[in-house]
């Protein structure tokens, strides 16, 4: 059960030192309590305090992390049914399916595909994040050549599928440092699915046809010691794995019931042939509420739409997306390139340097820190303001670079051509530009050439 601010302040150690980031410790409290910051940023609390802190705080669905090291996929976590509620927190992995009876070419072609299909949106890169590795022969040998092919994919964290434990084992260990995924535990191998899982120290599957035996089983490896668990209910028809996403969530956050507190994968890909429904199938999932996809291949047309799906529906409605504030030369800039100024809102600085690098006019963009808001809301808050923009202008050092002392604001913070020029000095030249990114690229033609 989730504890109140005031239930956290009385196990702070209330020595006010700010050290993590607050003034006080009953503010750090609250801030705990709304999920606004960590309990690592407090150095003086005693460990009973942590202790106990960090059973209270822990998600009603457990965080499962596949792989190793700042890389690793985390799943899980969640704690709200709606994304307006507060925010989802850890972004479904999206897995390609390999078996271990494809031909090396077929093999080849979707290893290329999970490297290449790429993504740069707001930046961010957008990519698939596993392979799922499939042992359909049997022969452990075949399903080993196999790991060996695509171990060293660039960014791939793994899946590894069989019904034997020891295929299971080997491949893990095979895989040692990767931290693979185990598929899957099922009643009738769960104590030696449970023996690998433990020896390996890999994150396990659990399998039963319908909450009631899956839950059982939750609780059967738990017992076992085995708590990085992830939750396949079975189904393979989309009326049914979509009631069973939902009522696992609501079960794991409303009830509070822990032998169904894990994150789940579901498999799209044994649900259709048809390429079109299986990603129709696959972004119900990234809405309703999967924390991983796996699907029979990765085509463009559909995982671009999968991802940015996921990047909207897994983005903190909260926070607004942010670049970070410097110069970004865009073309082949040189002593008179002019410079624009815009804010570090993401989609603010995109639609501007897009419109630069349409235009074909070498030119320097000075992103200034105004905590993510666009231009003209900025400017109301005080964050975008020609005396903020001039010493922006100064740290950056932009000035060595320039002959022309020209500097384009938007047209739409007109009003701070004053303070910017009396912050810059007369050697300076401050030029409205257009309000609207649309007409950057007839304004820089005309500044450039008149």
């Amino acid at each position: 059960m989730a504890l109140s601010g005031t239930q956290i302040f009385k196990l702070l150690p209330k020595t006010n030192c700010g050290e993590c980031g607050v003034p006080t410790c009953l503010a750090f409290a609250m801030a705990l309590a709304g999920g606004k910051a960590e309990l690592a940023r407090c150095r003086y609390i005693s460990e009973q305090a942590k202790a106990a802190l960090t059973e209270a705080s822990a998600p009603p669905i457990r965080t499962v992390e596949i792989g190793a090291g700042a890389e690793a996929l985390k799943i899980g976590g969640e704690t709200v049914l709606f994304r307006h509620e507060k925010s989802f927190i850890n972004k479904p992995g999206l897995a390609l399916l390999l078996t271990d009876a494809m031909d090396e070419a077929e093999i080849a072609a979707r290893v290329k595909r999970f490297i290449e299909l790429r993504y740069l949106r707001v930046g961010q890169n957008l990519k698939g994040d596993l392979l799922a590795l499939k042992c359909t022969t049997g022969d452990p040998n075949k399903f080993l050549a196999l790991l060996n092919k695509v171990r060293d994919t660039a960014g791939a964290k793994f899946i590894l599928i069989s019904d034997q434990p020891d295929i299971l084992k080997a491949g893990a260990q095979a895989l040692a440092g990767f931290k693979p995924l185990l598929y899957a535990a099922t009643e009738a191998n769960a104590e030696a699915m449970a023996a690998a899982a433990k020896e390996t120290g890999c994150p396990l599957t659990v399998k039963a046809e319908g909450l009631d035996k899956l839950a059982a089983l939750t609780a059967k490896l738990e017992a076992l010691g085995i708590h990085d668990l992830v939750l396949d209910p079975g189904r393979r028809q989309l009326k049914r794995a979509f009631e069973d996403q939902v009522a696992i969530r609501r079960s794991a956050l409303l009830t509070k019931f822990k032998p169904l507190g894990f994150p789940t994968i579901v498999f799209p890909c044994e649900m259709t042939d048809d390429p079109i429904q299986e990603a129709l199938y696959a972004a119900t999932f990234i809405a309703k509420y999967a924390g991983i996809i796996v699907l029979s291949d990765f085509q463009g047309e559909m995982l671009f739409p999968l991802l940015l799906a996921r990047l909207n529906i897994y983005t903190d409605p909260q926070r607004p997306m942010v670049t970070e504030p410097m110069v970004y030369d865009i073309g082949a800039v040189n002593e008179t390139s002019p410079l624009l100024v815009t804010s570090n809102f993401a989609l603010t600085y995109f639609i501007v340097s897009g419109e630069i690098e349409s235009s074909r006019i070498p030119a320097r963009l000075l992103v200034v820190d105004t905590e993510g808001l666009s231009v003209l809301t900025a400017w109301a808050a005080g964050k975008f303001a020609g005396d903020l923009i001039g010493q922006a202008i100064k740290r950056s050092g932009v000035a060595e670079r320039m002959k022309s002392r020209k500097v384009v604001i938007p047209g739409l913070a007109a009003i701070i051509s004053g303070d910017l020029e009396e912050e810059l000095g007369a050697e300076w030249e401050v030029l409205i530009g257009p309000r609207e990114a649309a007409h950057i690229t007839p304004f820089l033609k005309q500044l450039c050439h008149p």
